[in-house]
């Protein structure tokens, strides 16, 4: 039976099949009723924000305002104000009244982004607000109740930090009432070819259909990411939009435009047991380079990592890659299988 957060569709946003990613969003669903503080942790670009929205949207008042801020964009003389407000003349420059960030979520959620670059000495008021559930504007005489639910957000390790005593660990166990790690997409290869296919549904109105030959969904598998589902998007978006002309809508490995500091090691996308492959040599300078490597080097692996996979068989090896026999042997004796 489907679980209750799949049938919900808050989480329709988060693409993926993989076991850890699942779990992951099953212990979001059981907290987000609650209106519990959430710590949300992971790399940039693994969903975050997708994730305190969908929170938002299964909490306690999904018809509240929804306000997300940057902690580490908070100018650090400034920092407080922009959390808690101000009252006129408060400070050089506060001409007027203005309510905080607090202030404009209260009734909903408030997202504190990169909670780790808060500076130290703003985390003991922070505390209290969410202790007490009042705050005071900067150069105000009275307290002002608000009723926030705070998601907060980090790629930092905080727990290192509270051992670096560079975050309070009062702080941080009140907002890390549940935890919730994203695995980044090296952690989840399978999701890549559904996420991949997604993201060229989305292009499709602005580019026509597009579609990845087999080589190109795995070279896309065995990159690591560091940009995650954000790279990944950004990736598919520029292959699709670059080949618009071709006529066959088909979108080839050597198309895909990877940050020159994305490694490949398509040995290791699969069989654990299978050993790395020794990357053939450049046959040229001005060979086509994909992420720092030729395309040889990376045809060979996807050749070989087909070959194994099928146990030596060519003819599988071949429908596996949509290749000709033919030519997936010419590739064999080309790269010495």
């Amino acid at each position: 039976m489907q679980r209750d957060f799949e049938r919900s569709g808050a989480f329709s946003a988060i693409i993926g099949d993989d076991a850890g990613l699942r779990a992951a969003l099953a212990r979001a669903a059981l907290v987000a009723p609650t209106g519990t503080a959430v710590l949300v942790t992971g790399e940039s670009g693994t969903g975050k924000e997708l994730l305190a929205r969908a929170l938002h949207e299964l909490g306690p008042n999904p018809g509240g305002p929804f306000v997300a801020v940057n902690c580490g964009a908070l100018p650090r003389e400034l920092a407080e104000s922009e959390l808690f407000g101000h009252e006129r003349g408060a400070f050089t420059g506060a001409a007027a009244r203005r309510a905080g960030w607090f202030e404009e979520a209260s009734g909903g959620t408030l997202v504190l982004d990169e909670i780790g670059e808060l500076p130290l000495d703003l985390q003991p008021k922070l505390l209290r607000v969410l202790e007490s559930g009042r705050l005071r504007r900067v150069g105000g005489a009275g307290e002002i109740a608000v009723r926030v639910r705070v998601v907060a957000m980090t790629l930092r390790d905080l727990e290192g930090e509270v051992q670096r005593r560079t975050f309070r660990p009062d702080l941080y166990y009140r907002l890390a009432g549940i935890c919730v790690r994203l695995p980044p997409l090296r952690e989840r290869r399978g999701d890549i070819p559904g996420l991949a296919a997604h993201f060229l549904r989305e292009i499709e109105p602005e580019v026509g259909a597009r579609q990845l030959e087999a080589i190109a969904v795995a070279t896309l598998c065995a990159a690591e990411w560091p940009g995650n589902v954000r790279e990944l998007r950004n990736v598919i978006r520029r292959a699709a939009i670059l080949t618009s002309g071709r006529v066959d809508g088909r979108i080839a490995a050597d198309a895909l435009e990877l940050p020159p500091a994305t490694p490949f090691r398509l040995a290791d996308a699969g069989a654990e047991d299978r050993p790395a492959i020794p990357a053939a040599p450049a046959s040229s300078d001005d060979a086509i380079r994909i992420g720092g490597r030729t395309f040889d080097e990376i045809e060979r692996e996807v050749f070989s990592w087909a070959l194994r996979r099928n146990a030596g068989s060519r003819r599988r090896a071949a429908r596996a890659l949509d290749v000709a026999r033919s030519t997936f042997c010419d590739k064999v004796r080309r790269y010495s299988l």
